[in-house]
């Protein structure tokens, strides 16, 4: 018995994404023609950072049309995959990013380019900081309130962004204040793409997790089962499994009720046990419900190992 509630957020997803497109286009413009006229190689670099953001909000915005998808023959559990593969998708497209922009500080340095920034790339970091920061808590809370696994790694890769113009602000500064620490700008940069490396390993890493079917967590699996067993007539269960696709909860257990019940009384019982587990607030959207009739025989036979109230 399975009841599966059909949860279409994409709308939501791509709303609040276009916003995110639309402030990181205004700040790679922007961060890029400070850093370069205001020369800072660590701001060329954050430019870059921020103009990864395209590749993973335009991978959002054109992934929530597939993953909404309902169930079809070929994938009866839906399309929510999808989003798993996209998020880590995000994750290591933000790993290569911080590679990239270290190895080339890391050449600068070795090579001793010399930057003499200007006051035009402090003012842009500290913007890009306060927008980013924002841009974040917005996508954040977006993303917790529709449940959607994508939109909230996107929230973390706008925070990386923010992360990213911290010891690029003070780099510059640093730069003007004190010229003889020539190489601050590039200190800077590998100190960015650091930060970068675990954001991107943050994001990345739970959705790998999930491509390998992890299940719910031990407190959300624990707090499910006490749902199950809060059921009137439900003396205890066993099998209890779960495995997420995207950011969707999918359960199945088994319930030991009296065997005198009826079957219609045991299909109602095993009805309220779906709807409560779906109304838990833990993203559980497919419930199967098998039903074992309690007898003292089969307990001694081991065939009912209880987990009971």
């Amino acid at each position: 018995m399975t009841r599966v509630r059909k949860k279409d957020n994409g709308g939501d997803v791509r709303k609040v994404t276009w916003i995110g497109l639309g402030w990181n286009a205004a700040l790679s413009v922007g961060k890029f023609f400070a850093g370069y006229f205001g020369g800072s190689q660590a701001l060329v670099a954050d430019a870059i950072h921020s103009a990864s953001d395209f590749i993973t909000d335009i991978a959002i915005i054109v992934g929530s049309k597939f993953w909404n998808s309902p169930p079809d023959a070929e994938h009866p559990y839906g399309h929510r995959r999808f989003e798993t593969l996209i998020t880590v998708g995000i994750g290591l497209a933000v790993c290569a990013v911080g590679i990239g922009l270290g190895y080339n500080a890391i050449i600068s340095l070795k090579d001793g380019v010399q930057s003499r920034p200007e006051w035009i790339a402090a003012v842009m970091a500290a913007l890009s900081i306060v927008i980013k920061e924002a841009l974040f808590r917005y996508t954040r809370a977006k993303g917790r309130a529709i449940r959607s696994q994508a939109l909230e790694a996107n929230a973390w890769h706008h925070r990386s962004d923010a992360y990213s113009s911290i010891p690029v602000l003070i780099a510059v500064v640093f730069g003007i204040a004190m010229p003889q620490f020539w190489f601050a700008d590039s200190v800077g940069a590998i100190i960015v793409s650091a930060f970068i490396l675990h954001s991107g390993f943050e994001i990345a890493w739970p959705g790998i997790h999930q491509v390998a079917d992890v299940g719910a967590s031990e407190d959300v699996a624990r707090k499910l089962k006490e749902v199950a067993l809060a059921c009137p007539n439900v003396i205890s269960i066993h099998g209890f499994r779960s495995r997420y696709v995207g950011s969707d909860l999918h359960v199945d257990l088994h319930v030991v009720v009296p065997a005198e019940m009826s079957l219609l009384a045991a299909h109602d019982l095993a009805e309220e046990v779906e709807r409560r587990l779906i109304d838990a607030g833990e993203n559980v959207v497919d419930a199967l419900v098998h039903i074992d009739p309690y007898s003292e025989e089969r307990v001694r036979r081991g065939e009912i190992k209880t987990i009971s109230r």
